[in-house]
C-alpha cells in the first residue's frame, strides 16, 4: 500500500468519488436503455421494432454523449486551469447529477437528447481536475500508484450502475420496466451529495496556487498544445487516447443491449413468461456487465507494475494487443450465449484496464499551468472521433433487426481498432522515471 498522508488520502478519496460517480452517471443510461428507448417512442418492449429502435438509439445517444464530454472537456480544462481543481470538481459533478436526474422526468426523445448533453458536459470537465488535482498533490515516486488508484473509480461507478439497475429494474419494479428506468436515473443525483465533501475537505493543490499567484505566468491556451515543444507529447497522448476511447465506446456501450438481445432469444426458446423474461435479461445483464467491471479493476492495478518496471509505452502496446485477442475470442468465436458473457472480464481486463494508465500519464506530459488543460483536451476531443463508433455499431446492429448474429459481427469488427493502435506505439513519449514538470 502507497504510503500516502493522510490529506493525500483525503485528496485521492474525493477525486476517486468524483470519477467514480462520473462513470455512474455517465453510462446509467445504457442499462435502461432497452425499456426506456421502446417507452418513450410507445414501442412495445421485446418487439423487432423496439430492438432495432433500442439498438440505433442507443448508438446515436452515445455518440451525442461523447461529443459533448469532448466539449466539456475541452471548456473545463482551461477553467481547472484558471480557476482551480477544486471549484471545477465541484461545478461539473453537480452539472452532471443533475443533467443524469432529470432524464428521469423526460417525455420524449428530444428532451432525453437535451438532458444527456447538459450531463456530458459536467462529466468531460470533471476528470481533468480530478486527474491534475491528485498528481500534483502526491509526491513522484507514487505518481503511478496514484492515478491508477482514482482509476479503479470507473470500475465501482460500473459496478454501482450495475446494482441500482439490479436492484430497481431487476427486483422492485421487474414487472413494471415501462416505469422502473425512469427511478433507476433519479439515482444520477447521488454525485451532487459528493460535491459537498470535497467543498469540506479538500483545498487546491500547493503547485497549482503558487502557479497562479505568479504574475508572469501566462493564462493556459490550447494552441500551446501543439507549439513545437508541446506537439511530440499532444501527438502521444492523443492517438493513445483515441484508440483507446474508439475501442471501448463501441463495445462497452452495447453490453446491456448484447445481454438483452441475447437474453430474449434465450426466454423466447423456452417459453418464458414477461415476467421471466424481465428478471432473465436483467440476470444476463449483471453477469456480462459485472465481468466487464472485474476486468477492467483488475487490469486497473495491473498498469502499475507494467508501468514502473517497463515503461508507458511497452504497457500501451501490451494492453493494446491483449484488447483485440479478447474481442475476437468473445464475438468471433462459436460459444455457449452464457459463455460469452462471462468472456467480457478479458475485454474488460485489457480494453477497460489500459484506462488506469491515462490518469497518470496525461498530467505528467505538462507543466502544472498547463496541465489540465493538456491532460482533459487530449483524454476528451477523442471522445469525437470515438463517437463514430456507437454510432456505426449500432446503424449495422439495428439494420440486422436485432439478430445477435449480426450484433456480434459488429462487435467483431471492433477488435482491428487496438490491432491499428500498435502502428503508433514508436510515436508514445516515455514518461517512465521522470519527475512532474513544473
Amino acid at each position: 500500500m502507497p504510503s500516502f498522508t493522510r490529506y493525500q488520502w483525503t485528496v485521492l478519496a474525493a477525486a476517486w468519488l468524483g470519477w467514480g460517480f462520473d462513470v455512474f452517471d455517465g453510462l446509467l443510461f445504457n442499462y435502461v436503455a432497452p425499456n426506456a428507448v421502446p417507452t418513450l417512442l410507445g414501442l412495445t418492449l421485446g418487439s423487432p421494432e423496439a430492438k432495432a429502435a433500442t439498438l440505433f438509439w442507443t448508438g446515436a445517444l452515445t455518440s451525442l454523449f461523447l461529443i459533448g464530454w469532448a466539449v466539456g472537456g475541452v471548456i473545463f480544462g482551461p477553467i481547472s486551469d484558471r480557476f482551480g481543481r477544486r471549484r471545477t470538481l465541484m461545478i461539473t459533478m453537480v452539472l452532471y447529477a443533475v443533467g443524469t436526474a432529470c432524464c428521469a422526468l423526460v417525455t420524449d426523445m428530444w428532451q432525453l437528447v437535451a438532458c444527456r448533453i447538459v450531463a456530458s458536459l459536467g462529466i468531460g470537465g470533471e476528470w481533468a481536475a480530478g486527474a491534475a488535482m491528485v498528481a500534483e498533490v502526491v509526491d513522484d515516486e507514487h505518481r503511478v500508484e496514484a492515478g491508477a488508484l482514482l482509476y479503479t473509480a470507473a470500475p465501482f461507478g460500473l459496478f454501482l450502475a450495475t446494482g441500482v439497475n439490479a436492484l430497481i429494474a431487476g427486483n422492485f419494479m421487474s414487472t413494471d420496466p415501462e416505469t422502473s428506468w425512469r427511478f433507476v436515473l433519479l439515482f444520477g443525483l447521488l454525485p451532487a451529495a459528493v460535491a459537498f465533501f470535497v467543498r469540506l475537505f479538500v483545498k487546491e493543490p500547493e503547485r497549482w496556487v503558487q502557479t497562479a499567484q505568479a504574475v508572469s505566468a501566462p493564462a493556459p491556451r490550447i494552441r500551446e498544445l501543439f507549439s513545437p515543444v508541446f506537439w511530440p507529447r499532444t501527438r502521444s497522448a492523443l492517438l493513445m487516447t483515441f484508440i483507446a476511447l474508439l475501442t471501448w465506446w463501441s463495445c462497452n456501450a452495447f453490453i446491456p443491449v448484447v445481454s438483452a438481445t441475447l437474453g430474449q432469444a434465450a426466454a423466447a426458446a423456452s417459453g418464458l413468461d414477461k415476467a421471466a423474461t424481465s428478471a432473465l435479461v436483467e440476470s444476463w445483464k449483471t453477469i456480462a456487465t459485472t465481468s466487464f467491471n472485474l476486468g477492467g479493476l483488475i487490469g486497473t492495478l495491473l498498469t502499475i507494475p507494467v508501468a514502473k518496471r517497463l515503461g508507458r509505452r511497452p504497457m500501451f502496446a501490451i494492453y493494446f494487443g491483449v484488447s483485440a485477442l479478447a474481442l475476437m475470442a468473445t464475438f468471433g468465436l462459436d460459444l455457449p450465449e452464457e459463455t460469452r458473457l462471462y468472456a467480457y472480464f478479458f475485454i474488460g481486463l485489457s480494453v477497460f484496464g489500459v484506462f488506469g494508465s491515462f490518469t497518470y500519464y496525461l498530467p505528467e506530459l505538462y507543466p502544472t499551468r498547463l496541465r489540465a488543460t493538456g491532460a482533459g483536451f487530449c483524454y476528451n476531443i477523442g471522445r469525437i472521433v470515438a463517437a463514430a463508433g456507437p454510432y456505426v455499431v449500432g446503424s449495422v446492429a439495428a439494420a440486422g433487426a436485432g439478430s445477435p448474429a449480426v450484433i456480434l459481427n459488429a462487435l467483431f469488427a471492433v477488435a482491428f481498432v487496438p490491432l491499428a493502435g500498435l502502428l503508433f506505439i514508436p510515436l508514445v513519449v516515455e514518461t517512465r522515471g521522470q519527475t512532474l514538470p513544473d
